[in-house]
């Protein structure tokens, strides 16, 4: 089965209903939490999914994550750069990206100025961890 931005949004819609997914985001994006698991192969660990959603022109200031993050560009183009993955880059819609314990996630945007950009995060973090925290560590 093919996923489509489609699916994806309901399955957000629906997992809002569902669990409450503690998220922090700047102005010009729109976190939603998908679902959020515990990992019983691996105990204090959870794996939680969130969908971001960036204005034409949207941005997030400086950040970090806690633990891994796995990110999948759903829709359009996002520009992003990491301390520990190396300078900016575009990915388009089908590309993804990772970032590593520890890092900062220093440009998250979207790469267009007239058409929005959404990607899926996947988070490994400890759990009930503060997903994301903006500013220095």
């Amino acid at each position: 089965m093919k996923f489509t931005m489609h699916h994806v949004t309901v399955a957000a819609v629906v997992a809002l209903a569902i669990v409450g997914i503690p998220t922090a985001h700047a102005e010009g994006d729109k976190v939603t939490p998908v679902r959020s698991e515990r990992l019983p192969n691996v105990p204090g660990k959870s794996l939680t999914a969130v969908v971001v959603n960036y204005e034409p022109g949207g941005k997030s200031a400086s950040h970090h994550h806690a633990g891994s993050v796995f990110a999948y560009v759903l829709s359009g183009s996002i520009r992003s750069e990491n301390s520990a993955t190396g300078p900016a880059r575009v990915y388009k819609a089908g590309e993804s990206f990772f970032e590593p314990p520890g890092s900062e996630h220093l440009v998250s945007e979207n790469a267009s100025t007239t058409e929005p950009a959404s990607l899926l995060a996947v988070f490994v973090a400890d759990d009930g961890a503060q997903l994301t925290t903006f500013g220095k560590k």
